[in-house]
């Protein structure tokens, strides 16, 4: 009896050890599969350490995903359980997201580096965000116009005037630069505010009438536009494909910094033109339903790093709001007046600010409408 007790003992044990080693590996492997973040991003937006370094230091893995309008996240938003933990919206949809409860407040004392932010940047992005609860910025820039520079002088002449939006907005320019390939960002939020300043109006109306007024300026020039593209435009810009964009400053320098690599005979560059041109921020945020909470907030305090955060300046030339990362800028980025522009220039420029839902509609039937060249 006491040897049956025994071996009883011993089998109730292994029992329970092996209870416990499965409960700790299927504890384990929650938290293994828990380990992940799901990032949502514009393409193009990271350095090529940025995420290596940090599934490196923090052993989280990144699930990444692109996209190349404000108006593709918005729908995915929308719909519900994205499954995205960080998203990276432009502010002027960000406030209205935002107000609609789209976005969970941010955990401050999960983001340490939040001290690396300079205070004067987000005094601007609390115009949309107040009390910075919501979003922090990844970088920042204009929207402007880049040009293959040989050949839109071989067509217009050495002495045209690459820094005027006359170049886009006046048919018989557009006209002359048909051939060669001319692109316009695919955001009708993007496009009409500059109109509307080239106008004379207020690039943030809510008149409608004003908006029917930069219709029909945009439908004079719709037949010389040979795309509308908000990323694609970088590769084509580089290899010859298009000789005139409206696009965003970065984006147009890294078509530049891969035409010099490849060691193009022509010159790509990007100009802000004279009499102002929108002003943009695109902002981290977690969705009210990101599934890894946690893992949202290491990404963030991650990137704002001052090396990881100089480091995606470097490479994909945008400014950002990390102040202690200015000093790990290289110096043609730093010392670019397209890229950090002046104060002569930067007091020219405008923020693209949310607008109310009657404005949205139309510019986004507007846009159908221009598109569809009808």
């Amino acid at each position: 009896m006491q040897q049956k007790g025994l071996a009883m003992k011993i089998k109730a044990g292994i029992q329970w050890t092996l209870g416990v080693a499965l409960a700790a590996a299927a504890a384990s492997g929650a938290w293994a599969q828990d380990k992940v973040v799901n990032v949502y991003n514009w393409a193009e937006y990271t350095a090529p350490d940025t995420i290596p370094g940090f599934e490196r230091e923090t052993g989280i893995k990144v699930r990444y995903d692109v996209y190349d309008n404000n108006d593709t996240l918005q729908a995915k938003l929308l719909t519900g359980k994205s499954g995205y933990d960080v998203v990276v919206p432009s502010t002027h949809y960000a406030s209205r997201q935002i107000q609609g409860g789209l976005y969970q407040k941010l955990d401050k004392s999960k983001i340490p580096n939040w001290s690396n932010l300079d205070p004067d940047i987000m005094a601007l992005v609390a115009t949309i965000d107040p009390g910075n609860e919501h979003v922090i910025p990844w970088g920042y820039g204009t929207n402007g116009l880049g040009y293959n520079v040989t050949k839109v002088k071989q067509i217009m002449g050495e002495n045209a005037d690459l820094a005027s939006w006359d170049m886009l907005f006046k048919p018989e320019n557009a006209a002359k630069l048909k051939e060669c390939g001319i692109s316009m960002l695919d955001e009708a939020a993007q496009v009409f505010p500059a109109v509307l300043k080239y106008l004379g109006k207020d690039p943030n109306s809510d008149n409608a009438d004003d908006y029917k007024a930069a219709l029909d300026l945009l439908k004079q020039i719709r037949p010389y536009i040979r795309q509308f593209s908000s990323s694609g435009y970088i590769d084509e810009l580089a290899v010859g494909d298009l000789c005139m964009v409206y696009g965003f400053s970065g984006d147009v320098m890294i078509s530049r910094k891969r035409a010099q690599d490849a060691k193009k005979s022509y010159e790509v560059n990007y100009f802000i033109p004279k009499g102002g041109a929108p002003a943009w921020f695109d902002v981290m945020a977690i969705p009210k339903d990101a599934p890894h909470v946690d893992e949202a907030h290491a990404f963030i305090n991650y990137i704002e790093t001052p090396k990881v955060h100089a480091a995606i300046t470097n490479t994909m030339f945008y400014p950002n709001a990390n102040k202690a990362a200015r000093e790990f800028v290289v110096k043609d980025v730093a010392e670019n007046p397209m890229i950090y522009p002046p104060p002569d220039v930067a007091k020219t420029l405008y923020v693209i600010k949310a607008q109310p839902m009657n404005i949205q509609r139309l510019q986004t039937r507007m846009w159908a409408e221009l598109k569809s060249g009808r």
